[in-house]
């Protein structure tokens, strides 16, 4: 059975306490000790709740805070000036939102819920005159926005040059790994996502995504009920990812 508790979990009452989440092991502060945990805790301001389709920021208002994932998920878009939609990235538990707009000081993209979530705000003043005092925690933000760059770059790459059924089994295998990442099932777990919001993240049409599933269902790499995800063939859909295109 798959594990939702990525997302349906939620933030305990009474004051928050990191050393009680879940995720802490996963997330910002992570290497911090249990005096600079409670520091960390005390800028963080009460975990925020988010009903499905609800914005947590606005492409284009000015950035104040950063959002820490802790239950749910989320989608960042961005809007060109065509006003099309584009998904350019999916947000799981323990993930930041808003790293974007620290240079520039403007969201550059929008965040929206998936699905009922809840995000810890960390207000950035605070947060940097925190990390001034705690090594480990500006370590931890750099480490952050190293892996936000380098999530981009490999994207770029990806959106280049892969087939579209390459693309698609680098997807599926990437919420894979995420979710291990975070203690959960690599082979089961919901795209709380449209297959619009997955056609536009990998520059598909909708069509194509729902032909690709349908293919990789028949050839039984996956198997779909509803929004979950059941991977069958884990070496199937690595080599696929790395290969491309090899019907059979």
């Amino acid at each position: 059975m798959t594990d939702h508790s990525a997302h349906q979990a939620s933030p305990p009452t009474g004051q928050l306490q990191c050393q009680g989440c879940s995720l802490c092991t996963h997330c910002l502060p992570l290497g911090l000790g249990p005096e600079e945990l409670k520091r960390f805790a005390a800028i963080i301001d009460r975990p925020r709740p988010l009903k499905r389709g609800e914005l947590l920021v606005r492409q284009g208002t000015p950035f104040t805070s950063l959002y820490v994932v802790r239950s749910g998920s989320f989608k960042q878009v961005v809007v060109d000036s065509g006003y099309r939609e584009h998904v350019t990235h999916f947000l799981l538990p323990s993930e930041v939102a808003g790293l974007d707009a620290v240079g520039e000081a403007i969201h550059a993209t929008s965040v929206v819920a998936l699905e009922s979530s809840f995000v810890c705000e960390l207000p950035f003043t605070s947060l940097e005159a925190l990390s001034d005092r705690l090594p480990a925690l500006r370590g931890a933000l750099y480490r952050c926005m190293s892996q936000e760059l380098h999530r981009d770059q490999r994207l770029h790459c990806l959106l280049s040059f892969a087939t579209a059924e390459r693309r698609m089994a680098s997807f599926l295998l990437d919420m894979s790994a995420r979710h291990a990442e975070r203690g959960y099932s690599p082979f089961g777990f919901q795209l709380a996502m449209s297959r619009a919001d997955i056609g536009s993240f990998l520059g598909l049409a909708l069509e194509t995504v729902s032909r690709l599933m349908s293919r990789f269902q028949r050839r039984r790499l996956i198997a779909i009920e509803g929004r979950e995800v059941s991977l069958l063939d884990l070496p199937a859909l690595e080599a696929l990812a790395e290969q491309g295109d090899t019907r059979r």
